[in-house]
């Protein structure tokens, strides 16, 4: 049996009891990396976590790695700097930052109060930077280089009516991923960001369990179906792999099609 690719290797994923965030810490553990969990408040979710990390361990004869739980809101700094130093204590290093830990809430702008506005914002953009800059400093103390992986959206392109405030993160995200790629590619340090699109997850329960809400999402998405959090993991273990050596600053975005001006799909006069 060949070794799994990132054999030896350590994870780090954010907001990984449920949705992409598990699926993202399974994908790695099937190939034998050793993950690190983080989570805020769900225990229970993660424990749920923890044991698919484990059944995939077992499913690809993996023996000598581990998957545990960290607990840390990425938002708070102290919180940011223990956890990472928990997990560097743990497993010796960290090899992979997937900042994934993210959160919205609607309302139109004009109505929007600064409390709600600031708590997307601290998690998804400050939370994001939070991570990756205590990522990079273990890197560069370490040696030898690493990765940083950051879950985006269509929406740092595509504009979200009632969401600014994650629209908002997630464009400040794309425009992070690109900075960090530039400050730190001569010295190994990759950096770069996935996009999904509608995507099966508790977040979008709202519609994805009412049939005729899901039938209006899908109509919009050119594959005609929303997408599996296991479609997107795929693409986070694809950029933090030495197949993806030569890329860095770049947003992939798995969308099912949905940042290719669906509405125009059919014959339009320009």
């Amino acid at each position: 049996m060949s070794t799994p690719r990132f054999h030896g290797k350590t994870v780090l994923v954010t907001g990984a009891a449920t949705g992409i965030g598990r699926a993202i810490a399974v994908r790695f553990a099937s190939e034998g990396a050793n993950v690190a969990i983080n989570y805020r408040d769900k225990e229970g979710e993660v424990a749920d976590t923890a044991a698919q990390c484990r059944a995939a361990y077992v499913a690809a004869g993996v023996e000598d790695a581990a998957a545990l739980p960290f607990q840390a809101d990425v938002s708070v700094e102290p919180q940011v700097q223990a956890m990472v130093a928990a997990a560097v204590e743990r497993f010796g290093r960290l090899d992979v930052m997937v900042n994934n830990a993210g959160v919205q809430t609607q309302s139109p702008s004009d109505e929007t109060e600064m409390a709600a506005f600031d708590w997307v914002l601290n998690v998804n953009l400050r939370g994001a930077f939070l991570c990756a800059r205590a990522a990079i400093r273990h890197f560069l103390e370490r040696g030898g280089g690493g990765v940083v992986l950051n879950n985006s959206s269509v929406h740092e392109i595509i504009p979200k009516p009632q969401y600014a405030s994650y629209s908002i993160s997630k464009g400040g995200m794309e425009n992070m991923t690109r900075t960090l790629a530039l400050e730190y590619a001569g010295r190994g340090i990759r950096v770069n960001a996935v996009g999904p699109g509608a995507i099966v997850t508790p977040i979008n329960s709202s519609w994805i369990d009412n049939p005729a809400l899901r039938a209006q999402v899908e109509s919009h998405i050119p594959m005609g179906r929303a997408g599996a959090p296991e479609e997107i993991a795929a693409v986070f273990a694809f950029l933090a792999s030495d197949e993806a050596s030569y890329i860095t600053g770049q947003t992939i975005f798995a969308c099912g099609g949905l940042t290719l001006f669906p509405e125009y799909r059919g014959t339009w006069a320009s």
